[in-house]
């Protein structure tokens, strides 16, 4: 980015350690002025996000707002920052959400205040830092550096009955990912300076290579394997249910609204343009895993007793959608997959702000505790029906966008992906919808229920925003996918596969022994300039 000399980017990720450093001044008992600063810094951040959208040139495909200085000459580690039309939206979604999460903790977190506030500051600043880090060493250090808040959240502020287990399940199953990530990582950086001299974690530069396609297949499902656990996809996702289960309502929000994102932006920005070859030929497991993981996580919901498991267990499905998307490897399934990341942050992460709230007047998130709820509370219960209408799909709100596209793509490529990926959306009504009627509509069976205050002034102000762009990404999503696009574009022409060539392609290659090898039916993959 030209215009802007101001090192936005670097200003946008470490703000939040701005706020870290004022809140180390400031009394331990001076509690709301803990939460202020935190709030103005979360609210500084989103605003810079805004500069940003505002000054991207959606006409361009390569990153933008570039900074680069060389860290360690030597081992050509640089801090190398970028955002383009993929990871844009990504950085504007945690930005955010971030000022509604601090305002979502106002009276929920009580102890430890402080440490809390650092803690999700540190995990912002983390968060922010993955999107936009182009060296792969920069990239890790983010990575990681947001792992340890995330589980402190759990451990430390989380449901005392089992925050212990569902803390220390996300550690390792995130860390084992990693390391498998960072082996990865190291097999790329020497795989380059034995072929070229050159040590370097530059990421552009990576794109460059041309490597055989059997490293490519084991670096693939190294790489994967860590953003698979992240997405989750099935069969990585047993963790997810218990950490949204016992994570207060802001670790949820924030796990859901973002770090799962962290997984499906791992293989658009990764696996995709860096095994090119190892894309195409895994597709078919890929949409497998996909496409259990939509029917799976939707027949899980539908025997689930407590909000949050439910909701958790639906961000399996619809994170399977993303991966449908993504995998379809046309401009429509991933431009839906791109923007469905961002309607799951916004939907699902309403959804568990109302959960938290009414956690906070109940003290229950079983299902069988509520009903009728429509009457004590109306206006929890018409955010909740806009929030369970969005993650359904509905048209004229911004999951149908989304799904769509997604179900476009795929259809474009097989039409029983589409069939198979439709039972998702269908049984997403299913179980959405009997949630809500059980919950909000009907006689009030429980006394305990009558009395139930509603919304507060700040609580409709933290989901006012929420509503307004789940209804624009609904009647107008064309912004969002204008500047999506040319990246998008550029992402795929990386990936051996011709665009607009059926998966019969791929299916005829697997087996194969590797990427150009004539099929039994006479078909070979071909690749594009320079990908192989």
């Amino acid at each position: 980015m030209e215009s802007i000399s101001f090192p936005l980017l670097s200003a946008i990720i470490f703000s939040p350690l701005a706020g870290v450093l004022l809140l180390a001044f400031v009394d331990r008992e001076n509690r709301d002025l803990q939460r202020w600063i935190a709030l103005i810094t979360t609210t500084v951040v989103f605003l810079l996000g805004l500069v940003l959208y505002g000054a991207f040139d959606e006409g361009t495909a390569g990153m933008q707002f570039v900074e680069r200085h060389v860290w360690h000459q030597g081992l050509g580690i640089q801090y190398f920052l970028g955002v383009d039309g993929i990871s844009l939206f990504l950085m504007l979604l945690t930005a955010f959400l971030g000022p509604i999460c601090v305002l979502a903790s106002w009276t929920d977190i009580q102890e430890r205040l402080k440490e809390f506030l650092v803690s999700f500051l540190v995990l912002e600043c983390g968060m922010l830092g993955v999107f936009a880090a182009l060296d792969l060493f920069l990239f890790y250090i983010f990575w990681e550096v947001m792992l340890i808040p995330m589980a402190m959240l759990i451990l430390v502020w989380g449901n005392p009955a089992r925050r212990v287990y569902a803390a220390v399940k996300f550690f390792v199953y995130t860390m084992a990912g990693s390391v498998f990530m960072l082996v990865g990582i190291l097999v790329v950086y020497f795989h380059q300076a034995r072929t070229t001299g050159i040590y370097s974690f530059d990421l552009l530069q990576w794109y460059d290579l041309r490597l055989p396609f059997s490293l490519q297949l084991w670096l693939f499902l190294a790489f994967g394997l860590a953003f698979a656990i992240k997405v989750p996809m099935f069969p990585f996702h047993t963790w997810l249910p218990d950490a949204h289960t016992e994570a207060p309502t802001v670790g949820s929000v924030i796990l859901a609204g973002v770090l799962l994102k962290m997984g499906t932006y791992g293989f658009l920005r990764f696996n995709l343009p860096l095994f090119p070859d190892a894309t195409a030929y895994l597709v078919p497991l890929m949409v497998v895993l996909a496409i259990i993981g939509i029917i799976y996580g939707a027949f899980m919901c539908l025997v689930q007793k407590d909000l949050k498991r439910l909701i958790a267990y639906s961000s399996v499905s619809h994170l399977g959608f993303v991966m449908l998307g993504i995998f379809t490897l046309n401009v429509e399934g991933v431009q839906g997959g791109l923007i469905q990341m961002v309607n799951h942050g916004l939907s699902t992460g309403a959804l568990f702000l109302l959960v938290g709230m009414l956690y906070e007047r109940r003290h229950t998130r079983m299902i069988a505790d509520f009903g009728g709820l429509a009457k004590p509370v109306p206006r929890l219960a018409a955010f909740f029906m806009v929030a369970t209408l969005a993650s359904i799909g509905l048209p004229g709100l911004n999951g149908f966008v989304g799904e769509f596209l997604i179900l476009l793509g795929a259809f474009r490529v097989e039409a029983y992906w589409a069939v198979l990926g439709a039972t998702g959306i269908v049984l997403g009504a299913w179980y959405m919808l009997s949630m809500f009627q059980r919950v909000m509509f009907g006689t009030v069976t429980h006394e305990e229920n009558t009395g139930l205050s509603d919304l507060s002034r700040r609580e409709v102000g933290l989901l006012v925003p929420v509503v307004l762009f789940i209804v624009w990404i609904g009647i107008g999503p064309t912004p969002f996918l204008q500047k999506m696009e040319p990246s998008v574009r550029a992402t795929l022409e990386r990936v051996s596969l011709p665009q607009g060539a059926g998966t019969h392609r791929q299916a005829a290659l697997w087996p194969l022994s590797g990427p150009g090898t004539e099929s039994a039916g006479g078909m070979s993959l071909t690749h594009p300039a320079g990908s192989k």
